[in-house]
């Protein structure tokens, strides 16, 4: 899946996060066509409908940790499969660390290629 088809994943998923972020316990709302505001349908006596402005707002910040995980993604495409750590381990407690060493090499290599922005 490419960066952008992600993005529009996260688009298309984030109602439900956006709904509960801002009226938490809302259940009478759906959303009809595209994952909008225009497209929300609010039928909750117990909560009001959010506005536009609350809704684009905690949209942006999804897309905001969306790409601020890019890292993260990017990392975990090209860390080393889990069955080479168990490996390493298996070897490193029975007193062998040479596979433990070569796979620590391997993701601090993969965390020093994406590193982890700072703030």
């Amino acid at each position: 899946m490419t960066i952008e088809e992600t993005l529009v994943d996260v688009i298309y998923r984030s109602p439900p996060k956006i709904v509960q972020k801002l009226r938490p316990g809302a259940t009478g709302w759906i959303i009809r066509g595209e994952p909008t505001y225009e497209c929300l349908e609010w039928d909750d006596e117990n909560h009001e409908k959010p506005t536009q402005e609350e809704w684009e707002r905690e949209l942006n910040i999804l897309i905001d940790e969306f790409h601020s995980n890019e890292y993260k993604r990017n990392r975990r495409s090209e860390y080393p499969p889990i069955e080479d750590f168990i490996d390493a381990y298996y070897w490193d407690k029975k007193g062998n660390d040479t596979k433990m060493i070569e796979y620590i090499k391997k993701c601090d290599d993969i965390k020093e290629k994406y590193q982890k922005p700072e703030g």
